[in-house]
């Protein structure tokens, strides 16, 4: 296989399944992370590594493997390897090149990277992808051949889905970051508390499943992660302790997969406390868009755009948490006939810095 972000947390978690099912690594793509990134090649003994920056070459411990750089670096491995199959585990708008290289390659996609889909999913229209996605994968575990009215996936409701609302908006990184059912990176975190994420999975859920007929509801425990209501009436729902292995082990080999013990089994004595709650607006303003997005679904590129600096202010304590949605909604209006223009990435890119620069003025960042 070919690893995008092998230092990250699927990356690590998807290099445990590879040695587990005994699959050959052909790539390891890292980012700043040399030192992890040693003993992966160590274990593994790819044929190629890439590296973010030049500069990091001498920590490097690779004298068996040939060694890129940068995205020129990813993009070349894709192109020249022999392996098949790309996980791409990459975090933010880098990683939707790398997954079209994958499509133009003829590659098989296992995808943990939101961005490609959301800021560009129509570009994806014509190529399976497998989803690593607890959500997403919950689907399609459950998908059967039936009549679908709905799919829903779940949302924790992030840090403050407790708090009383007038004390929300002031909140600063130290309270946002505070994620009630586990620990995550720092973005992903806030845009649980957000649900700027569910947004996001609303727009994978689209383009994966090729229906906007998706929706969301918060689910506290985190045990069920997608139901599907069938036109017959009846509802499925999936439910498996919140671990990455079991999407991640299907990804690289479904067969092995449904004969491994993956992961531990559910404890059924946990439904006791098992309850939906739909998503306020009030609690969470972004929500207001969610059926402008799916029928406008390239609006997604601007809201990742976005929210990508937002958040990055955010954590900066350069803003407070109430100014991510509110100046998300004003982005949003601002450049909403901008979609039209949107038909190639260079133009998402493009877009992404107008985006930004336009931000940066506003709130003078």
């Amino acid at each position: 296989m070919i690893l995008l972000g092998s230092t990250g947390s699927i990356g690590t978690q998807t290099l445990k399944i590879a040695k587990a099912f005994n699959l050959q690594v052909e790539v390891l793509c890292a980012g700043k992370n040399i030192s992890l990134l040693n003993q992966q090649i160590q274990t593994f003994d790819p044929k190629i590594v890439v590296i973010a920056d030049k500069n990091d070459l001498p920590k490097l411990q690779a004298k068996n493997c040939k060694v890129l750089f940068g995205m020129d670096g990813i993009l070349e491995a894709i192109r020249n390897s022999q392996s098949l199959l790309v996980v791409n585990a990459l975090v933010g708008l880098s990683g939707l090149r790398p997954s079209l290289y994958a499509k133009t390659y003829q590659k098989t996609l296992a995808l943990a990277n939101k961005e490609s889909l959301v800021s560009g999913g129509w570009l994806f229209d014509d190529y399976p992808i497998i989803p690593i996605d607890s959500e997403h994968f919950g689907i399609w575990y459950l998908l059967n051949n039936r009549p679908i009215k709905e799919l829903v996936i779940t949302a924790s409701g992030g840090a403050f889905r407790d708090m009383p609302l007038n004390l929300i908006y002031q909140q600063t990184k130290e309270n946002a970051l505070k994620h009630p059912n586990w620990k995550m990176g720092h973005k992903i975190t806030i845009d649980s508390a957000t649900m700027v994420n569910k947004l996001f999975e609303l727009l994978e859920t689209k383009w994966l499943f090729n229906t906007s007929r998706v929706s969301a509801i918060i689910e506290k425990s985190s045990s069920v992660h997608a139901l599907i209501h069938f036109i017959d009436g009846s509802m499925t729902a999936h439910f498996s302790l919140p671990d990455m292995a079991l999407p991640i082990a299907y990804a690289l080999d479904p067969k092995k997969a449904t004969q491994e013990n993956i992961i531990s089994s559910f404890p059924l004595e946990k439904l006791k406390n098992l309850h939906f709650e739909s998503i306020d607006v009030q609690r969470y303003p972004i929500w207001q868009i969610k059926q402008e997005l799916l029928n406008n679904p390239k609006l997604g590129a601007i809201l990742n755009s976005a929210n990508d600096i937002l958040v990055h202010a955010f954590l900066e304590n350069k803003i407070l948490f109430g100014q991510i949605a509110e100046n998300l909604l004003k982005i949003i209006e601002k450049f909403y006939n901008r979609t039209q223009n949107l038909n190639d990435i260079d133009s998402i890119f493009s877009l992404h810095q107008e985006i930004k620069q336009q931000i940066t003025k506003t709130l003078d960042l």
